[in-house]
């Protein structure tokens, strides 16, 4: 068995080629890809040479860990769920390449327990679970946000899952103008045009560099900083400041099952709305032009790829 797969064959250098895959197993199921997005956090990241060392990093590779698609196949053991369209978190199943996060291909072979059902209506939307749910994962049981940093996808996800839990309406801060658009029930500024300095969770989605210090200059005393952006260097801060608020850090990382049944759960009840966050969508041809679209393009908020066409 084989599929076509996006393969960045080193930073900067991508192909779109054949590989073969691994056999199925008495418990994987095969699923033909129907979409996928680009993530222009991590993927941008290992485009650009600078990932920092991650579990089963090298080139080359196979990107991707926003995709959904139709069970076609499955072993015995998961023959059961056969026809089912499912989120498919990524996948390492090629022969030739490294599956980081290998979802970026035209059918992909996974363990059953790893693919998610989700709402076929969804369309090129459901590539957006993942960044749902790790929105979610970094909010559940803690302190909703008061503040957010960054109004890519993850911050407006991150502002959308606030509201949809019932907590107050968050501000947002967003240095490009080009990203003010789009907000859903808060308001969007930046820090030149807020004067609070009493914000209880600040919840960082913008991965930038050298932001740490200014957003606990922003907190009350005994207030929490998320890191929930993926940060390609160190991460620093001076102590006295957070010492002088009593400043609580904490990272979230990658969401959990529990996480995307909550989702599931705000999406069917429509407390979630996943509109008006696909902006781009182009068939894999173009897969050349679309990533350095993702990357570079302000207004380009998620690029998807169309897999239809193969």
């Amino acid at each position: 068995m084989s599929a076509s797969a996006i393969i960045l064959e080193g930073p900067g250098d991508l192909s779109l080629r054949i590989l073969s895959l691994a056999p199925t197993q008495n418990s994987d199921v095969v699923v033909d890809i129907a979409w996928s997005g680009i993530s222009s956090g991590t993927e941008r990241l290992l485009w650009e040479g600078r990932m920092p060392d991650f579990p089963g990093m090298g080139y080359p590779l196979v990107p991707g860990y926003e995709s959904v698609g139709r069970i076609v196949d499955a072993g015995p053991e998961a023959r059961g769920r056969i026809g089912e369209w499912v989120f498919v978190p990524g996948a390492n199943c090629y022969e030739g390449a490294r599956g980081l996060f290998g979802g970026a291909s035209s059918r992909v072979v996974v363990p059953s327990a790893r693919v998610i059902p989700v709402p076929e209506s969804l369309g090129a939307r459901g590539v957006l679970c993942a960044l749902a749910a790790t929105a979610q994962h970094a909010i559940a049981g803690h302190a909703a946000p008061d503040l957010i940093v960054g109004h890519g996808v993850l911050g407006r996800l991150l502002a959308r899952v606030t509201i949809a839990s019932g907590a107050p309406a968050p501000t947002v801060w967003e240095t490009n103008p080009v990203r003010h658009d789009g907000a859903q029930g808060y308001v969007v500024t930046d820090a030149e045009h807020d004067e609070r300095r009493d914000y209880r969770a600040i919840y960082d989605a913008s991965g930038a560099e050298g932001l740490v210090d200014s957003l606990i200059m922003r907190l009350a005393r005994g207030g929490e900083l998320v890191l929930a952006g993926f940060y390609s260097k160190p991460v620093s801060f001076a102590f006295p400041p957070a010492f002088m608020r009593e400043a609580r850090l904490r990272i979230a990382s990658e969401f959990l099952p529990a996480d995307m049944a909550a989702v599931s759960a705000m999406l069917d009840s429509g407390a979630l709305d996943l509109g008006g966050l696909v902006t781009d969508i182009r068939p894999v041809g173009e897969f050349d032009t679309a990533y350095p679209q993702a990357f570079t393009d302000p207004a380009c908020l998620k690029m998807v790829l169309d897999w239809s066409a193969l």
